[in-house]
């Protein structure tokens, strides 16, 4: 005899999803589940297009993040025509863009989306934990978070033409340079972008460490880390091979190049879920799933490139003497490292003459009817893999979203919360069930991004007894 309590939908995270709870007649948690509602598409409707429109096309997955996969269907691209290498002022120029992206979709999540939660508690009432609530109490936290948002949109926008949807990458390189005046403008800001960034991990880290204990065990647990590194250990969120480790730092993976990715993952389906469970084929679906993203990289990279974010780096391992972090919450600060780390590469970018380069596109090579690329999205590792045939037409494609490899993840920490907070108490309420949904925050999912969904749908969460009587139900449409 079960009750189901269901959240439905799931809020300040992007796409659409849900979460049931089963509690037995004693309301202790039986099974919890996170669920995406959204129906995958996209890999099927691009088929038969030709592959020089995928860039263009498959950013449509996403308004939060659609640089990540402009750019990846680039790199596919450039490798099906055989010019994977670039120009100096086209590699510079979509490393700009990129880092662009990380800046400002970090801003977003940390101050519009996560905030709330870190600023206020977690059981604060609901009409005060939002953005709305954050403006009112904190208007110049606010303000820098719209700010810093801003900026990195305004690079975006000089390198791939517009904020949402550019078309700057193309086969081969990039489409423009980036002119004297869009670089003065943006170099204006930039140190105080920097300076903001930095008080920005000081804010996350502050948090975090104020209450360590209650942090470091919130929907937390060990577990394998996957990302791209460059050759030399550095992070590189915009190309690299595979690294994987372990919850005590073993190397289970180490310079896979990514055109060999489906020797080392697979994806496994389950029947309550229109999101897939990748793991690492070495150790099988039970072992071998692996979180992605901020956490992640800080995780498996040697060290960081640009100062301050290395400094920053070092004082975040710092906490678990220099072990892999497990914990979930510590995503946030983990996040903040990282958009230190992409507005410090801004400025180098900027201050780079390569940049104001004519020579923007490498001429095609050897062509292939087949190319797989990576990138580090903001989210975490995403790979795009596609076939072509003799017509130049797409015949496959998978991709692996970072939020789909975070999957399992996000279904063991929502368990562990649900286990932790919600078993046994006598009456589910709001700010209780507000607790499941911060795990999920806490890895910024994009579920659109991760079913490749097409149109909208609600996110529903509901509670039901042990007899199958629905308790309690949430639903944002």
């Amino acid at each position: 005899m079960t009750e189901r309590v269901v959240i439905e939908p799931l809020t300040r995270v992007e796409g659409h999803g849900k979460v049931s709870i089963l509690l037995d007649a004693e309301n202790r948690v039986e099974q919890v589940r996170l669920h995406i509602v959204e129906f995958r598409g996209f890999e099927r409707f691009i088929q038969g297009r030709p592959f020089w429109e995928l860039p263009v096309i498959v950013q449509r997955l996403c308004g939060i993040c659609p640089v990540s996969h402009h750019l990846c269907a680039a790199k596919a691209v450039d490798g099906i025509i055989g010019a994977e290498t670039l120009t100096p002022t086209a590699e510079k120029m979509r490393r700009l863009m990129h880092y662009g992206q990380i800046y400002q979709s970090h801003a977003l999540h940390f101050f519009y989306l996560a905030s709330p939660d870190l600023l206020f508690g977690f059981d604060a009432p609901v009409e005060k934990r939002n953005v709305v609530g954050v403006i009112a109490a904190f208007p110049e936290l606010a303000r820098r978070g719209v700010l810093m948002r801003k900026y990195g949109q305004e690079i975006i926008k000089a390198t791939a033409g517009k904020k949402i949807h550019g078309t700057g990458a193309i086969p081969g390189g990039i489409n423009k340079n980036l002119s004297l005046d869009e670089r003065d403008d943006l170099l204006r800001d930039v140190d105080q972008m920097v300076r903001w960034a930095i008080d920005a991990v000081k804010l996350a880290k502050e948090y975090t460490l104020a209450d360590l204990e209650r942090i470091s065990a919130f929907g937390s647990f060990d577990s394998n880390h996957l990302s791209i590194v460059r050759d030399d250990g550095a992070m590189d969120l915009y190309d690299g091979r595979l690294r994987a480790i372990n919850a005590q730092g073993a190397t289970l993976l180490d310079k896979v190049d990514p055109k060999d990715y489906v020797e080392v993952i697979a994806e496994e389906v389950r029947s309550w879920t229109y999101m897939k469970f990748p793991f690492l084929k070495a150790l099988g679906p039970d072992n071998g799933w692996f979180r992605v993203g901020p956490l992640a990289r800080l995780n498996t990279c040697d060290f960081i490139d640009t100062p301050e974010a290395e400094a920053a780096r070092i004082d975040f391992k710092s906490i678990t003497n220099g072990k892999p972090n497990n914990f979930t919450m510590a995503y946030h600060w983990a996040r903040m490292v990282e958009a230190l780390h992409a507005v410090e590469t801004i400025r180098e970018l900027l201050n780079d003459k390569d940049l104001q380069g004519d020579d923007l596109v490498t001429p095609p090579g050897e062509r292939r009817g087949e190319y797989v690329a990576m990138i580090e999205a903001p989210r975490g590792t995403l790979t795009h893999h596609y076939r072509v045939d003799e017509n130049d037409q797409v015949t496959m494609a998978n991709l692996i979203v970072s939020t789909t490899c975070n999957n399992e993840p996000m279904n063991r920490t929502v368990r562990k919360i649900a286990e932790d907070h919600l078993s046994g108490v006598p009456e589910i309420t709001e700010p209780l069930l507000n607790n499941i949904e911060v795990g999920i925050r806490a890895y910024d999912p994009c579920l659109s991004c991760a079913t490749h969904a097409l149109g909208q749908m609600p996110l529903a969460v509901t509670l039901f007894d042990h007899t199958g009587a629905i308790l309690h139900q949430r639903t944002r449409s």
